[in-house]
């Protein structure tokens, strides 16, 4: 248990931190762009695509319970492949939570805009995707989850 505990702290606090750092940047006043992508600030006081924005203050502790709630699943079911996609995803997770406590709302800052306008979004937005795929394959092929 103490194993998985410390596999999960590693990837949330790992990804909390990278995320944490390139959104200061964006705080600060660093500003870039292109022809296809522009980097900018903005907050999000919603989820994907500004979804849930009228949740308002309520949207972050519903939240931190479903993060709390896929921590508690996935120590529960002791199963260690899941540990390090779920951590990535969580460690994430709290990054834009952190943003709605201390910004009002999510630092959101990679806008594409080649072709078509894109939602703006961010790292920790990269990382979960990539965690909810990961997890995905562990689910629907089994054989990639030894234990």
């Amino acid at each position: 248990m103490l194993k998985s505990l410390v596999i999960l702290l590693l990837a949330m606090s790992g990804t909390f931190i990278i995320d944490h750092n390139i959104k200061a940047l964006f705080v600060e006043g660093f500003r870039y762009y292109t022809d296809c992508i522009d980097l900018i600030l903005v907050y999000n006081k919603g989820v994907a695509f500004s979804m849930f924005a009228f949740l308002e203050g309520s949207l972050k502790w519903i939240q931190l319970a479903l993060l709390s709630g896929v921590i508690g699943y996935t120590l529960w079911i002791k199963k260690n492949c899941y540990l390090l996609p779920v951590g990535i995803m969580t460690g994430a997770g709290l990054g834009n939570v952190y943003d709605r406590f201390i910004h009002g709302g999510v630092v959101d800052y990679v806008y594409w805009h080649c072709g078509f306008d894109f939602a703006v979004f961010n790292f920790a937005d990269v990382m979960i995707d990539i965690a909810v795929v990961w997890l995905m394959i562990l689910n629907f092929r089994p054989k990639f989850c030894k234990g």
